[in-house]
């Protein structure tokens, strides 16, 4: 008897029903992908705008929440909070090799949003190591110009010599930045001083980004700027471990709600197997007569199982993956999220996929032990009746 076969024609024998059944696996499992996969990519994203941010501390205002806190790291607007004495009081501490204020604000060009960002030009360059590739930078710390990210100048086919508009202010755009992959691409800058100008707030700044010069004492400068200011200063594995915390418990909520889905997939192949324990007692008694044992009868039918969970856990990786490209940006599109840029590939690593497929064939085998049970424990006398 070919056993492989044998299990095959049974999962065929009701399409119907084979079809429901795998379809029930399959989308309970493209959720929890699909889940997975958008939770993956942020986490690269947040990691990756992290790396972008150059500097070893984050001085932000006292009481800050998350939503401020990953603003730092996508560059969205931002209350102006610390003054600029303070700064002068940071940059005096010892061990600190560099402190570059930031003004994150917000305009309106063309009846999009776009990111404003009050920097100094040349700590700022000094700092983020940017390239121009079109143009030039500023040759002043006052000049009043702005310089635009790679993506925003694609956005709105920007070059050099055009005008850009920052709240109701003309500017020229004097260069476009190379394109770095981090929130300052879809970022326009103009110098500190101008920034405060036009949005009227003078001698103020959002937070400020701290290089120390020595790594190993970062935690005794973080404490003496404390001192000196009044300020709260978290370090970027801090800034980094803090918003990862966050995004990490929704998405495990998210794949919890999945979860569900799939465990009610997993009954579903239960009534399946159960039901056709019942409609093969038939083939069950002839199995047995002609020498079949309850090991090889429990083994098709777990086998049967199986199949459920490896068919439903590869077409359901293959839609999630699909589902995370398709609805990703639509999932992501809130205040906390916005604007981390999902990538047009889908984060799915190939220790992702195994997790999955050994999760969907796992819980399948699971589903299928009490049906397999059942027609392995089925006598031979009861089974012979259907014959």
């Amino acid at each position: 008897m070919n056993l492989g076969k044998l299990v095959w024609r049974n999962l065929l024998r009701r399409r119907g029903r084979f079809i429901f059944t795998l379809a029930g696996v399959s989308v309970g499992m493209a959720a929890f992908v699909a889940l997975m996969t958008i939770g993956q990519g942020l986490t690269g994203e947040i990691r990756k705008q992290a790396q972008g941010l150059g500097a070893n501390l984050v001085v932000t205002p006292k009481g800050w929440c998350a939503y401020e806190q990953i603003s730092v790291l996508t560059g969205e607007q931002l209350p102006e909070a610390i003054p600029m004495s303070e700064l002068e009081k940071i940059r005096a501490v010892p061990g600190v090799k560099s402190a570059v204020p930031y003004l994150n604000e917000k305009t309106a060009f063309r009846n999009q949003p776009v990111p404003v960002i009050g920097i100094w030009p040349q700590e700022m360059r000094t700092l983020q190591k940017w390239t121009v590739e079109s143009g030039r930078y500023f040759n002043a710390p006052d000049e009043r110009a702005v310089v635009i990210g790679a993506a925003i100048a694609k956005q709105f086919q920007l070059k050099p010599g055009d005008e850009f508009t920052v709240r109701g202010k003309p500017l020229p755009v004097i260069g476009v930045l190379r394109e770095a992959g981090t929130k300052d691409d879809i970022a326009t800058f103009i110098p500190l001083p101008l920034a405060q100008q036009i949005y009227e707030v003078q001698d103020k700044v959002s937070f400020i980004a701290v290089q120390v010069t020595d790594l190993e004492q970062m935690e005794a400068v973080s404490l003496n700027i404390q001192e000196v200011a009044n300020v709260a200063v978290v370090s970027d594995k801090q800034l980094l471990a803090s918003i990862l915390s966050i995004v990490g418990t929704v998405g495990a909520a998210m794949q919890a709600v999945a979860a569900v889905g799939v465990l009610a997939a997993a009954f579903g192949i239960v009534n399946t197997l159960l039901t056709a324990v019942y409609e093969r007692q038939r083939e069950i008694g002839i199995l047995q007569a002609i020498g079949s044992t309850r090991r090889t009868l429990f083994l098709a039918f777990m086998l049967e199982s199986g199949l459920y969970g490896l068919l439903g856990g590869l077409l359901g990786t293959a839609l999630g993956v699909l589902g995370a490209y398709l609805f990703g940006p639509a999932l992501t599109d809130n205040a906390f999220t916005a604007s981390l840029r999902q990538s047009p590939t889908p984060a799915l690593d190939e220790v992702t996929i195994l997790f999955t497929l050994g999760f969907s064939v796992g819980l399948a085998l699971l589903a299928g032990l009490y049906p397999a049970y059942r027609a392995a424990k089925l006598s031979p006398v009861e089974a012979m009746r259907h014959v």
